[in-house]
């Protein structure tokens, strides 16, 4: 990661827009009729309900999705007690955090006041507003007190994230690094480096998880917190043990756990040297840690190491935590957050470290594999099922400790529309998902020596929509899965090279003659060409030996498309073949075809198009609503495209009078209803919403797919192809896990269809 520097970081905040967050209307507000529902006199009525039923502000107000990040500025990152001016913001980014990583509104509050008291009753005074509140960058010992009283008097959650999020966070990779080290947690001894808010609430959070509190010793400032000090305060107190230990250097002999929340460069290469075996070090001072990286590494080979620092394994990031808790939190309405939902998102972050990691995260790291060890004992902050895993288990533990008011009781449901506020809506993937799990399907891989594909094939097998058949040299295959740390069981690898498979490559040939012995194929070729993987793999599927193809993640699409065409042809109902993205976007699922086949179409083509691309859709379980687009509006241009296009349309209205599809028309007025009911009231389409895209090139159609997953920022999947008779897809250049994944879910799809005779 690139050195960030003053000027990078000064101009971040001060270009264009001041500052990181902005307040931004959720309901229409464009004409007088809004205005009055918003203001008044229509905001009467919610009022009125909420005076008479108070938890109806939940209902009419954003107050179920809105936190304040509240702060005094007396303990501001590592920069000390700057003031709440100076601390905004530190409090406006962690608005942002929160937004982008759980969907959850923030107002930042600087309040200028240092009295504990007076700073109480501020935040008391303004909590009706929220439905959360987290304190930040407030100093110790006042923090314990201000927590404490705001928890116990307010129905809302109050979390001190200074305090709790690095214990929570530092809590999981606690869990891990004891797993991989066979040590068992009541009998660690464990040194803490620093007195503060956080290293009081990580202890806190040990004992919880079963340390044993007289195992522990604890440090400030001054030296170890024995029972000879006389200036230590009541929270110091709590913490005091009877050890001969008088310094850090003592108290590191044997020490099976080291949590730093102190000062960089404290710790030496000795002192890790006199820990027990396999030591645990967490050195979380930021930005310097108590030791460095690399030179407790030199120290001990059988080290685990956690810090502060995003440019080191096992970052010790409250981002993996405050937006996931919150969210279960508020989800919930829970009125507090309590030992049980903490535990709960403990052993939430966990777990997930030791689930498959997502090749998107993979190559955000720029690595060839992560896996669960020593170097991975904590999710990477950008891993997006965090809000799924995390928020979940929050929200679970609320409701079975009593503290939530609102229950959940479809939790399959609640994890869609956890992913939903990531910003896209991905129900279409999941719907696609669940139904190929109800009948999974034999999927044939071609590109199998790939590790991207590898980590695709571990994926489906664990969601278990798919069963996978890899084709390829066992050994390589194999090697790279070894080499990327891919767990791939018992799946079936298939070399068709090899001399077993001689009998069915003579096999697949002679079927393959037969269909094209008068289109200038003799029986050698047909031969020849079985040692090809891909022609190999589409006769399993031909003769029944497999139910989908995959391939293309190596290859130009031309490559896979040709046999494709050889062996299938094309269905029996149409007379054309044509391909399809899924765009998913923040208004939901866009299907967009033709985008990756004929390249200049015609009426005929555009109507076959449309009738593929329309059962296609509905096997999704979606009415396909289509628009064929131009750039004319029904029929002011009479010649070229926009011609055919009128033509296809005139067709279509004619032969399939139960479809819901119009044109020829511009892509504003598609996808605008209100606009294109004003303009051309007689449209089939009327007021519906458009999700059915038809361009009248190819042209159109993949400039179209490639500026909304460029500028729209959608999530793009495809292409698929529609018109054979058989469930083959493939794969552009170099796709990503997640894009073969999905790919695979939709083959599955369509093998099911073609199963029951509807492709």
């Amino acid at each position: 990661m690139k050195k960030i520097t003053k000027e990078d970081a000064l101009n971040y905040h001060a270009q264009g827009r001041p500052g990181k967050i902005e307040v931004i209307p959720t309901k229409p507000h464009r004409n007088q009729s809004d205005l009055s529902l918003a203001y008044t006199p229509g905001v009467a009525e919610p009022c009125l309900k909420i005076k008479e039923k108070p938890a109806d502000v939940y209902k009419y107000t954003a107050k179920g999705n809105l936190v304040a990040v509240i702060s005094n500025g007396t303990a501001v990152l590592g920069l000390g007690n700057i003031g709440p001016a100076a601390g905004k913001p530190v409090m406006e980014g962690k608005g942002l955090l929160f937004k982008v990583f759980a969907d959850i509104d923030v107002f930042d509050i600087e309040v200028d006041e240092l009295d504990p008291q007076r700073f109480i009753e501020v935040v008391k005074a303004i909590a009706p507003t929220f439905g959360g509140i987290n304190l930040e960058d407030i100093k110790a010992p006042e923090c314990f007190e201000i927590e404490d009283v705001l928890k116990n008097v307010l129905d809302i959650p109050v979390f001190h994230d200074d305090q709790h999020g690095t214990a929570i966070i530092s809590g999981a990779g606690l869990l891990n690094a004891l797993e991989l080290t066979g040590k068992k947690i009541d009998q660690l001894k464990v040194v803490v480096n620093g007195a503060g808010a956080a290293a009081v609430s990580c202890i806190r959070l040990y004992i919880s998880l079963g340390v044993d509190p007289e195992k522990v010793i604890m440090l400030d400032s001054k030296g170890v917190l024995h029972p000879a000090r006389t200036d230590l305060n009541d929270i110091k107190k709590q913490f005091v043990n009877d050890t001969p230990a008088r310094n850090l250097a003592e108290a590191m002999v044997g020490a099976d756990l080291f949590l730093g929340l102190s000062v960089g460069n404290v710790v030496t290469a000795d002192m890790v040297k006199a820990m027990a075996p396999d030591p645990i070090v967490f050195a979380m001072a930021n930005p310097t840690p108590e030791i460095s990286y690399e030179e407790a590494m030199a120290a001990r080979e059988d080290i685990i190491m956690a810090t502060g620092r995003s440019d080191y394994p096992n970052q010790i990031n409250n981002v993996l935590g405050f937006p996931f808790i919150f969210r279960g939190a508020l989800d919930v309405r829970a009125s507090k957050i309590n030992e049980e939902m903490k535990i709960a998102a403990v052993k939430a972050l966990a777990d997930l470290a030791k689930e498959p990691v997502p090749q998107y995260i993979v190559d955000a790291y720029d690595t060839d594999s992560i896996q669960f060890g020593r170097e991975y004992i904590i999710p990477k902050p950008i891993d997006h099922r965090l809000i799924t895993w995390e928020a979940t288990a929050v929200a679970k533990a609320a409701i079975e400790s009593g503290v939530a008011r609102q229950s959940i009781t479809d939790w399959d449901d609640y994890r869609h529309q956890l992913d939903k506020r990531l910003g896209y809506d991905n129900q279409l993937l999941w719907n696609i998902r669940d139904k190929a799990r109800k009948s999974p399907k034999k999927v044939v891989f071609a590109d199998a020596c790939h590790p991207t594909v590898l980590r695709a094939v571990q994926t489906v097998v664990r969601e278990g929509f798919a069963l996978p058949v890899l084709l390829g040299n066992k050994k390589k295959i194999d090697a790279m899965a070894e080499k990327y740390s891919i767990g791939l069981g018992d799946i079936e690898v298939i070399d068709h090279l090899s001399e077993v498979e001689q009998n069915r490559r003579e096999s697949f040939a002679r079927l393959l003659y037969e269909k094209r012995h008068r289109k200038g194929l003799n029986y050698q070729e047909a031969l020849d060409i079985m040692f090809n993987q891909k022609y190999f793999g589409m006769m399993m599927v031909e003769t029944g030996q497999a139910d989908a193809f995959i391939s293309g993640n190596c290859t130009k699409y031309s490559d896979t498309l040709r046999p494709a065409l050889q062996i299938f042809g094309l269905s029996k109902t149409r007379q054309h073949f044509a391909g399809m993205y899924i765009v998913i976007t923040r208004k939901g699922p866009f299907f967009f075809a033709d985008t990756s086949v004929n390249v200049e179409t015609n009426s005929h083509t555009l109507v076959d198009t449309t009738l593929l691309v329309a059962d296609e859709v509905r096997k999704f379980n979606i009415e396909p609503r289509v628009a064929l687009l131009s750039y004319s509006n029904f029929g002011g241009i009479r010649e070229g495209s926009p011609a055919e296009v009128h033509k296809a349309v005139e067709q279509l209205h004619r032969e399939h009078p139960d479809l819901i599809v119009d044109g020829e028309m511009q892509a504003h007025f598609a996808l605008n209803p209100k606009l294109r009911a004003s303009k051309f009231p007689f449209s089939k389409l009327n007021e519906m919403q458009v999700n059915t895209l038809i361009f009248p090139n190819l042209d159109s159609g993949n400039i179209a797919y490639n500026l909304m997953r460029e500028l729209g920022g959608a999530h793009v999947i495809g292409p698929v192809v529609v018109g054979l008779p058989q469930s083959v897809h493939i794969l552009q250049m170099e796709s990503s896990e997640q894009e073969i994944v999905d790919m695979v879910a939709i083959a599955v799809v369509d093998a099911q269809s073609a199963h029951s005779g509807k492709k």
